[in-house]
């Protein structure tokens, strides 16, 4: 998670010297399209969470094919007129998926970074002119929704608690993993 933290940094410190109208914006946002799902599924790879994976892969499956299917079925013009693909921003709905997954996963401590860039992305997409505040919105929520619908909090499993009974003699068991 300290990644997403110095990507906010260099983000936010190289964007700094240029005007908000800029190219260095919109470009920012495209590389955190693919830095938030890759730390996403990458924290679940370090830590050998193979749940966690899982659980990350049919949220993205999710919020991909909703997105992209209800930019077939609305067939929104953009603000910029490049084309019909507004609603719902896919920028948005795969950041907050992965903003979500990871705090829902593994605590608020790295959600807020990561909803900060997802926030930020949605920003870089409303200052190109490619969505409006209701693209940027609608993709949150398909995005977090589809992290809610899979995804459970991290348990380490250090711990195991068992009990059985026999002929009226009661075993408790107590092991923990260091």
């Amino acid at each position: 998670m300290k990644i997403a933290v110095f990507v906010l940094v260099i983000i936010f410190g190289s964007n700094c010297c240029f005007s908000q109208s800029s190219n260095a914006v919109k470009t920012s946002g495209d590389v955190l399209l693919m830095a938030m799902p890759a730390a996403a599924i990458g924290s679940t790879l370090v830590l050998g969470d193979k749940e966690g994976s899982w659980q990350f892969l049919k949220g993205f499956a999710l919020s991909g094919i909703t997105t992209y299917s209800l930019k077939v079925l609305v067939d929104k013009e953009r603000p910029d007129m490049s084309n019909n693909n507004s609603f719902p921003s896919g920028h948005s709905s795969t950041t907050f998926q992965s903003a979500s997954f990871i705090q829902k996963r593994y605590g608020w401590k790295y959600g807020i970074p990561a909803y900060a860039l997802a926030s930020y992305t949605s920003f870089t997409r409303l200052n190109a002119d490619k969505h409006d505040i209701v693209d940027c919105l609608a993709g949150a929520v398909i995005g977090i929704g589809s992290t809610y619908l899979f995804t459970t909090p991290y348990q380490e499993e250090h711990m195991e608690l068992s009990f059985s009974k026999e002929d009226n003699n009661y075993l408790i068991g107590y092991k923990f993993k260091f």
